[in-house]
C-alpha cells in the first residue's frame, strides 16, 4: 500500500507564514502539521510514503529525511499547480497495478480509525458533517450507504457531508484511467479536482463507501490554526509534562514548549505553543504560536502567530509575523 500525500499548495490564507515555510511545517502543539499525519499512519504500520511537493518543496524534503529517515519516502514535483487530481495522477508510475492507496492531503489532521480503514473491503472516502457544506467538496450517500455523487463546492447542496480529504483507494488502476481520460477530454481545465474523479468513478460502477471522522481540526487561517493548537493542547498527549525552571516566570498550563528555550521574568500560557531555542523576556504570552529561534522582549501576545527567526520588541499586540523578521514597537 501506498501513502499518497500532496503537499504542494502555496498555502496562500496563512501568508506571511507561508512566504518562506511550506503549510505543512507550520509548527501545532509541539509538532508540525506534516509530522501529526506522518506519525498517525505510521503508527498503523504504513511504511511507503509518495509526497507531491511543489511550492518550497525541498523544505519538506529535507525536513522528512532528517524527522523519518526510517520510512520509505519518494519525492515527486508539481511544476504546475493543476489541482488534486493532477497531483495525485503525478504517482501513477509509483504505484503497483491495482494496489491499494491512501490519499492524504498535507494539511488534514483528523480523528479516525485507521485501521478500521485500512482493512475495509471497499475504497472509502473521510467526511465529517459541517453546518455549511458550500466550501467543500461533498459527499451524497444512496439508500445502501455507499457514495452516489460527489461534488466539488455546490451552490445548493444535497447533503452536509463534506470531504475531509482523506480516501482510500482500492481501485488504483481505474483511477488513473478516469484522470487520463480527463485531462484527454478538457485540456483547457486549469485544475482537475480529485473530487470529480471520485464521482467518475462512482458513476463508471465502483462502490465507494465512507467513514466518519471524529475531529477535523482546521490549519486553513492563522485564527482557526491557533484554534486547533488550544485544542490539541488541552490533549494529555501534546503538552509539555515537564517544563524545565526558568527564572522569574510563571507558566500556564497546557503549553508546549520546545528543547533550548531562554525564558525570564515572563507569563507564559494557557494555549502556547514555542519552537526550539526561542528567548522570551520580559512578556506575557497566551493563546499564540512562536517559531523557532524567534526573540521576544517586552511584550503582551495574544492570539498571534510569530514565525522563526522573528524579534520583536516593545507593546501589546495581536501579531501575524513571518519568518526573518524584526519588528521594534517601543519606540
Amino acid at each position: 500500500m501506498k501513502v499518497i500525500i500532496p503537499v504542494a499548495g502555496a498555502g496562500a490564507k496563512l501568508r506571511p507564514h507561508t512566504y518562506t515555510q511550506p503549510k505543512p511545517l507550520i509548527p501545532l502543539a509541539g509538532k508540525t502539521i506534516l509530522s501529526f499525519i506522518l506519525d498517525q499512519f505510521i503508527d498503523a504500520g504504513q511504511q511507503d510514503f509518495i509526497f507531491i511537493i511543489g511550492y518550497l518543496g525541498e523544505k519538506i524534503r529535507d525536513y522528512v529525511h532528517e524527522k523519518y529517515p526510517g520510512i520509505n519516502a519518494t519525492f515527486l514535483v508539481q511544476n504546475e499547480r493543476q489541482g488534486t487530481g493532477h497531483a495525485v495522477y503525478l504517482a501513477k508510475d509509483h504505484v503497483a497495478l491495482n494496489e491499494e492507496m491512501l490519499i492524504i492531503y498535507g494539511d488534514t489532521i483528523c480523528d479516525f480509525n485507521l485501521p478500521e480503514v485500512l482493512q475495509s473491503e471497499h475504497s472509502l472516502i473521510g467526511v465529517k458533517k459541517v453546518d455549511d457544506p458550500r466550501d467543500f467538496g461533498v459527499a451524497e450517500i444512496n439508500a445502501d450507504g455507499f457514495v452516489k455523487h460527489v461534488i466539488e463546492k455546490p451552490k445548493i447542496p444535497k447533503s452536509n457531508l463534506a470531504l475531509v480529504g482523506i480516501y482510500k483507494i482500492k481501485e488504483s488502476s481505474k483511477m488513473f484511467e478516469i484522470i487520463e481520460e480527463q485531462f484527454h477530454q478538457d485540456h483547457t481545465q486549469e485544475e482537475y479536482h480529485f473530487t470529480n474523479v471520485l464521482d467518475a468513478m462512482v458513476k463508471s460502477g465502483l462502490k465507494i463507501g465512507t467513514f466518519q471522522v471524529n475531529n477535523w481540526f482546521d490549519c486553513g487561517k492563522k485564527e482557526s490554526l491557533l484554534e486547533t493548537n488550544a485544542i490539541l493542547l488541552n490533549k494529555v498527549e501534546y503538552a509539555s509534562e515537564e517544563i524545565p525552571f526558568f527564572d522569574n516566570t510563571i507558566v500556564i498550563h497546557p503549553v508546549s514548549i520546545a528543547e533550548g528555550c531562554v525564558i525570564e521574568n515572563s507569563i507564559i500560557g494557557p494555549n502556547v505553543t514555542i519552537g526550539e531555542k526561542a528567548v522570551i523576556r520580559s512578556s506575557m504570552v497566551r493563546d499564540s504560536i512562536i517559531g523557532s529561534y524567534s526573540v521576544i522582549e517586552k511584550v503582551v501576545l495574544h492570539s498571534s502567530l510569530i514565525g522563526s527567526d522573528a524579534y520583536i520588541c516593545g507593546a501589546s499586540q495581536s501579531l501575524n509575523i513571518g519568518d526573518n523578521t524584526e519588528i521594534d514597537l517601543s519606540k
